[in-house]
């Protein structure tokens, strides 16, 4: 069986550079809002992960299977149609706080918002810090 390599690795691309090339002014500013907040939550520097998405520190993780790697904790992405956020332990645990955010989508590990004027900020912190402090926890 051939060994499982991971797409997303950080990289050396400045998270800088990366955000200057986001075109839609208010995304580019959402971006520079979830930076400063995810560096104050997760009191680390962020790093690419990929061509595209902005992660805060990381973890290494194994499966029963076999298969390991690395990843970061929490960060996000500023796709074309929504701003994703990563927030690893999923929302299952977190109903209060999701009904309280605002406008959004979710998937298993994925928030979806348009814009940050969409959701209630300080809502989102939280979400934020409680899932990278199940991080830090389970990932010691």
């Amino acid at each position: 069986m051939a060994k499982y390599e991971a797409k997303t690795k950080p990289t050396k691309v400045s998270v800088a550079t990366f955000l200057k090339g986001v075109t839609d002014d208010e995304r580019r500013e959402d971006c520079q809002t979830f930076v400063r907040m995810m560096k104050q939550i997760t009191k680390t520097e962020p790093k690419m992960w990929g061509p595209s998405i902005v992660g805060f520190g990381n973890y290494h993780y194994k499966y029963a299977s076999g298969h390991e790697g690395d990843c970061f904790r929490t960060g996000f992405a500023p796709r074309k149609g929504d701003l994703t956020l990563y927030i690893v332990p999923g929302f299952d645990q977190y109903s209060e706080l999701m009904a309280k955010l605002g406008k959004h989508k979710t998937s298993k590990s994925c928030l979806y918002i348009k814009r940050l004027a969409d959701v209630d900020l300080k809502v989102l912190k939280t979400l934020v810090s409680e899932g990278h402090k199940y991080m830090r926890k389970k990932y010691r």
